[in-house]
């Protein structure tokens, strides 16, 4: 459940103007949030390519609990995608600017997913309901 509730959290952080059209006082809020835009990001990008990574690894749970297993990993990758793009400064900073070709490579993805972000702001809505609905179903 944790993970559908903060994935629903970073959503609403990624798609500030559906936020902004339905509460007038969303703008205050989101700007207190900016400056820590980036940190928050970074954070989800990593415990999103983490989650990744242990779905990978208990890749037998899809043969028990596939609904769950497939469920999990889809939130986990919306979650790593949009931290990679809430946190892109950070995460350029960090890890990417180590080399050129990292940093490159790096602009390139974020080129690609910018216009994208609004959108799957609102799949990562839809999958983190979903994943707090399925934790209550199949766990």
């Amino acid at each position: 459940m944790i993970w559908g509730i903060t994935l629903i959290l970073l959503s609403i952080i990624a798609v500030p103007s559906l936020l902004l059209a339905k509460k007038p006082n969303a703008k205050e809020l989101l700007e207190k949030i900016e400056p820590y835009q980036g940190w928050i990001g970074f954070v989800f990008f990593i415990w999103g390519v983490w989650g990744i990574i242990s779905s990978l690894l208990n890749i037998g749970g899809l043969s028990i609990y596939p609904i769950w297993w497939i469920t999990l990993l889809a939130g986990n990758v919306v979650e790593a995608v949009l931290g990679f793009m809430l946190g892109f400064g950070l995460i350029n900073k960090f890890i990417l600017s180590r080399s050129e070709a990292g940093e490159e490579k790096g602009n390139r993805i974020r080129q690609k997913l910018a216009p994208k972000q609004g959108q799957l702001g609102v799949f990562g809505l839809i999958v983190g309901a979903w994943m707090i609905v399925a934790s209550f179903l199949f766990l």
